[in-house]
């Protein structure tokens, strides 16, 4: 504090003492008034996994159900591939369209000698066409899900999908073809498609969607799948999308950590931003 002598100069005294702590690491200087006081801690707005402050409003963004090219390049891509080879299967010549779904099929015979080939072409082909039932659910769920986990592990699910369930479908009808349980024609069954990687995309997005609409929509689309194994009509591909829909649920604990993994990372570049 400063006191006035006779003259009415002022001189500079010694600070006045205070009961009031002092934060740890702080230094007072002589003459500066108003340093004392209880030490303050800026409190960070708190954010959600998503980023947002808790309360926020949720806001619908229908344009978010469809693919972009920024936003899912992935899903954009992959259904640029598919539009094609719809195109060749509606408007090429019949016997080569033919040629190319044999050269692609995942049956027997062609897993034994080149797995790899036909397991990447027959993900290639749509049975039906673009106007397949498939098409429209396969491209609201991957685009759903590579918003949620991106591009790369939204690819995985499906190849995983895709191959698991052709190998848990085939390699049996292989078995019984070699012990003569089944003819040798059941080694060139033909067998191409999305619909597997499609089944197991579905059973991974349920367990990153809200319960009220990820169990309804896992009840849905399981039921469906159990009602085509009633009808009978083609057991080894109906027992196939079953098993690619269990292989998508297996997958929820990965699926949510990455999820969290991206969540935090949005977060972090927001906050670096920001700086």
């Amino acid at each position: 504090m400063e006191r006035a002598d006779a003259l009415g100069d002022v001189t500079p005294g010694p600070p006045a003492c205070s009961d009031v702590p002092v934060a740890d690491g702080v230094r007072l200087l002589d003459g500066l008034p108003r340093q004392r006081g209880p030490a303050q801690t800026v409190t960070a707005r708190p954010v959600d996994a998503r980023g947002a402050a808790p309360g926020r409003r949720w806001v619908v963004r229908p344009w978010r159900l469809l693919p972009s090219p920024i936003g899912t390049p992935f899903t954009c891509a992959f259904a640029a591939v598919l539009l094609v080879t719809s195109f060749v299967s509606e408007y090429a010549d019949p016997a080569l369209v033919h040629t190319l779904h044999q050269g692609s099929s995942t049956e027997v015979a062609h897993l034994v000698r080149t797995p790899v080939l036909v397991l990447v072409a027959s993900a290639l082909w749509v049975v039906g066409g673009m106007t397949s039932p498939s098409v429209v659910v396969l491209l609201f769920v991957l685009t759903a899900l590579e918003r949620r986990i991106g591009g790369p592990r939204t690819a995985g699910v499906f190849a995983l999908g895709h191959v698991l369930a052709t190998l848990v479908t085939e390699v049996p009808v292989g078995l019984a073809v070699l012990v003569g349980a089944l003819p040798a024609s059941s080694a060139h069954r033909l067998d191409y498609g999305i619909s597997f990687g499609v089944a197991a995309s579905v059973g991974a997005l349920a367990g990153l969607l809200r319960p009220w609409l990820g169990w309804p929509m896992l009840a849905v689309f399981g039921g469906a799948l159990v009602q085509d194994l009633v009808e009978y009509a083609d057991p080894l591909t109906n027992w196939g999308h079953v098993v690619a829909l269990a292989i998508g649920v297996a997958l929820w604990p990965w699926v949510r950590r990455a999820r969290r993994t991206g969540e935090s990372r949005k977060v972090t570049a927001r906050l670096q931003r920001s700086r």
